[in-house]
């Protein structure tokens, strides 16, 4: 089933996902106000998104135009369609819609730190605006039990697909717990309370929607955590009334982001093509140098965002792991192209030397534990899965440390064999390279191992596979596959850890 779900969900960028889940939950609100069961008009709720949008669409084309950076047009129409969702679409409020979308925008350019933005748009200016004006305050009218069955579905969708799941959990777990004790200390009954506080509040969208943006939340696991439960306890001081102090969703969003910053800062930054390299038959090697050099861990990731005319509904996003090593004065990406590639990918296929690209969102916890050279592992990588691997080796390999590694790397035929000269310079580390191919009839006179990783192909390589940490890279089927296989072979799921390409899909692993 999970298969199904994520070869579905891998269809579609984060972004443009999201905007399609917010679209569905605001078609459901207008067929809520056409019954009557939502108190606002259908012409009213139209008005304020149209506002929304046109708003916030002319002040990102202004304010990016005047700063020099790219725009991401999905991104208007997710800040809009969120504050169409939390403030009252009555009239009188159009005016407090009109500014709220104008500042949202603002604050992604205006309130930033190396070119991030801190604060989520739509919480910063509702939060200013009711600050300045307290007449104008946001309803989270989107918190309501009778809107709770989409936010809930299509938001579980949605930290699916961005890997955040942990995160809202802890979130919701602590808010639910807090809730309780609020309870008991307010003697309210719980199930008045849980009413009242989880099924008829905005905590659910909060935290699919809002809490999860990936620019203005932690981008490694430990720090989600933390982040999680400040969010919680700020959003349920109303509950609690920790000396009468009770901050609104917005003003508990905003301090759980600047705590996301305080606790792992992120930036953006550009970077420049210094040369391409053909490495097979459908992948290229980008190598990038930056004025400054980039701080990051072997085997991590970021979001490569490069704005280009006639983008397709896949977007200007793309998320790469690092093939280059943190001890390298150039970073580097390696990219597969399909035979019907993308708008982004035949830009990115296009660049040329001296030509920019901006990253962002700088995460991963796919990577070296810290005793690596007493650690038994094996990385498991299949084709272009092979490049956090590579950041790891060539660390390794710079590093000149001594580690115990079994590398089984699949790929379809030999001539997509990729990074053979840097594999072999590692088996003096102890990097051991098992090399399987799947394609048999395209590989005469092959002798190595041939057809998919399974169980057989595991116990025969890595006959310590009990007491070994698997690191598994490539398809997101392929991965699931390999994961299913190592826990039916008695691996706890405590030695595994998994990357994936978003987007990134094969009919078989």
């Amino acid at each position: 089933m999970n298969t199904y779900i994520d070869t579905f969900l891998n269809k579609f960028t984060t972004y443009r996902f999201t905007l399609y889940y917010l679209i569905a939950i605001y078609v459901f609100a207008l067929i809520f106000c056409a019954f009557g069961i939502l108190p606002f008009t259908i012409k009213d709720l139209l008005i304020t998104s149209f506002i929304a949008i046109i708003v916030g669409y002319i002040s990102n084309v202004v304010l990016a135009t005047i700063i020099g950076v790219p725009r991401n047009v999905e991104s208007v129409f997710i800040t809009a369609l969120i504050l169409t969702l939390i403030i009252p679409a009555f009239q009188s409020e159009f005016v407090f819609i009109f500014f709220a979308s104008g500042l949202a925008m603002a604050s992604k350019y205006l309130i930033t730190i190396d070119r991030r933005h801190i604060f989520n748009p739509a919480a910063v200016s509702v939060a200013a605006i009711a600050l300045l004006s307290p007449s104008h305050v946001a309803t989270w009218w989107i918190g309501s039990v009778y809107m709770l069955p989409i936010v809930a579905i299509g938001g579980l969708l949605l930290i699916r697909k961005i890997g955040k799941e942990k995160m809202v959990y802890a979130f919701l777990e602590t808010y639910l717990i807090l809730t309780i004790i609020a309870s008991i200390i307010n003697k309210v009954p719980i199930s008045t309370a849980v009413n009242l506080s989880i099924l008829n509040s905005p905590v659910f969208f909060l935290a699919f929607v809002m809490l999860t943006e990936p620019i203005t939340s932690p981008s490694r696991e430990k720090m989600q955590y933390y982040y999680a439960i400040f969010a919680a306890i700020a959003f349920s001081t109303p509950e609690l009334k920790i000396f009468n102090i009770g901050f609104t969703p917005e003003l508990s969003l905003c301090g759980a982001n600047l705590f996301a910053y305080i606790i792992n800062p992120n930036y953006r930054i550009d970077f420049i093509l210094e040369k391409k390299e053909q490495l097979s038959k459908d992948t290229i090697y980008f190598i990038f140098k930056t004025r400054n050099k980039i701080r990051y861990l072997a085997g991590q990731y970021m979001e490569w965002i490069l704005p280009h005319k006639k983008t397709d509904d896949r977007g200007n996003r793309r998320y790469f792991s690092f093939a280059s090593s943190p001890t390298e004065n150039s970073v580097s990406i390696l990219v597969r192209f399909p035979d019907n590639p993308s708008s982004y990918k035949k830009a990115l296929m296009n660049l040329q030397r001296g030509d920019k690209i901006t990253a962002t969102e700088l995460a991963g916890d796919f990577i070296l534990p810290s005793s690596v050279s007493k650690n038994s592992l094996v990385f498991i990588a299949g084709g272009v899965g092979i490049a956090p691997f590579i950041s790891m080796i060539k660390y390794i390999i710079d590093k000149r440390i001594k580690t115990n590694i079994t590398l089984i790397y699949s790929n379809k035929s030999q001539g997509d064999i990729l990074f053979k000269d840097i594999l072999k310079k590692a088996e003096y580390y102890g990097v051991k390279t098992i090399y399987t191919l799947t394609n048999p009839n395209e590989n005469y006179g092959w002798y190595g191992e041939k057809g998919y990783i399974d169980q057989d192909l595991i116990k025969k390589h890595v006959p310590s596979y009990n007491s070994s940490m698997f690191y598994i890279a490539g398809a997101p089927i392929m991965v699931d596959n390999i994961h299913n296989n190592l826990i039916k072979m008695g691996v706890s799921p405590k030695q595994i850890k998994e990357d994936f390409f978003p987007g990134y899909i094969e009919t078989k692993a």
